[in-house]
């Protein structure tokens, strides 16, 4: 019994590592996609395709009766962008239940590290921004890290990395979008309709319960799917952030495979939808936010307004301070130790790394700050700080990927 229970242990772990591995192999081709969209999207603000780049974003489409009749912009922010939340919500769901999660000792450390992570880029973001006009909201811009971006710099730049080094940046980056999502869903909800929420919850216990009942099959798609667009109009309608109900409803999503099982069903998932949301929604995501006016009297404004100064500290230093602090924390308190292969300068470039806030950085800009010369300067920070961080990353991975081939007698290159 003790002998089958260590040989399914060491299988679920083999599962979790390979799983990881496809995860990160995905997310690093979206993210080299994510970047071109970013280019375009600052040619296109930029250049005499600007008024016809605004005028698709601020296009309204979709059915007035159903209070859905949205910019082309906000389907993105709020429809597309729920995909993608879709796939943190199952990527989450299977590191607490298979992957490095499940390890109390190898959980605590991603997860105070991407506590500290929230908190030093908050408390900097909040000192910055504290009383400025219109900006109440903006220290909880710094707080998120993009998976995508972060992962594609680590792979472009370093061959020689342990797995625990790429699956700790992929643990911080989850837990971090966790607590974004929360933010999300704390901060930035003024009013909530009970009625649309109690359905929501209805369709979301529903789900549950299909999963566990294993529900499956090719004709379960026609369950599957108005439940999941069912459960994300009335999030909507509730007055939560739609994508609220992509995370939601990747956490019910059943992880542990059944005997026969090739794959469980957040795998299969996992495999057909991350591959669109990597390369399509997020660079979609991309395109529509990045797209801001770049002119001398914003250029000269980035490094004295306050809140472009809140971002960029909170992400460039508080990133790196905060994942650090939280991960020493964690394993001097001996509540956690390091993964095998990890030292303390690889924590600390991983924190670096987490500086790149992008995606989630952007969508938290949208909702914090409404004035459309503030929020471009706003933006103007988190894309300057995302590319400051992935330089700074890039050469301290590097830096340390050279030093260890060396060491063991490999060509670096």
């Amino acid at each position: 019994m003790a002998e089958r229970a260590l040989e399914n242990e060491v299988t679920l772990t083999r599962e979790a590592l390979r799983e990881a591995v496809q995860y990160l192999r995905t997310e690093t081709v979206g993210g080299l996609v994510m970047l071109a969209a970013t280019v375009l999207a600052l040619v296109l603000a930029n250049t005499g395709a600007e008024h016809w780049y605004h005028s698709v974003l601020g296009a309204r489409i979709g059915p007035s009766a159903l209070h859905l009749d949205l910019t082309v912009h906000a389907w993105i922010a709020d429809g597309l962008l729920a995909l993608f939340f879709f796939v943190v919500g199952l990527e989450l769901k299977r590191e607490l239940a298979v992957g490095q999660l499940r390890n109390p000792k190898l959980a605590v450390l991603p997860v105070f590290a991407a506590l500290g992570g929230m908190l030093v880029p908050g408390l900097i973001g909040l000192w910055q921004t504290h009383g400025v006009e219109g900006a109440a909201k903006a220290w909880a811009i710094p707080l998120a890290t993009d998976i995508a971006f972060a992962l594609a710099v680590l792979a472009i730049v370093a061959s020689h990395l342990p797995s625990g080094i790429r699956i700790f940046l992929l643990s911080v980056a989850v837990v971090d979008d966790l607590g974004a999502i929360l933010i999300i869903a704390i901060v930035f909800t003024s009013g909530i309709d009970l009625v649309s929420l109690a359905v929501a919850v209805g369709l979301l216990v529903a789900y549950a319960v299909l999963q566990q009942l294993r529900v499956q099959g090719t004709w379960s798609v026609l369950l599957y799917v108005p439940i999941g667009l069912g459960c994300w109009y009335f999030v909507h309608a509730s007055g939560l952030h739609a994508t609220i109900a992509g995370v939601a409803l990747g956490l019910l999503t059943r992880v542990k495979r059944d005997g026969g099982e090739e794959h469980s069903p957040a795998v299969r998932l996992e495999h057909r939808v991350q591959p669109f949301s990597a390369g399509l929604v997020v660079p979609l995501f991309a395109l529509a936010a990045a797209g801001i006016t770049v002119d001398g009297h914003a250029l000269g404004h980035l490094f004295t307004d306050p809140v472009s100064v809140g971002v960029l500290l909170g992400l460039v230093l508080g990133k790196p301070i905060g994942v650090t602090l939280g991960a020493l924390f964690a394993v001097r308190s001996r509540l956690a130790v390091l993964p095998e292969g990890v030292r303390w300068a690889d924590v600390g470039s991983i924190g670096v790394l987490a500086g790149i806030g992008f995606t989630v950085s952007l969508l938290i800009s949208e909702l914090a700050l409404h004035d459309d010369a503030t929020l471009a300067i706003g933006k103007s920070g988190v894309l300057l700080a995302s590319l400051i961080a992935s330089v700074l990353g890039a050469i301290l991975v590097k830096t340390r990927d050279r030093f260890h081939a060396a060491r063991d007698g490999e060509d670096p290159e």
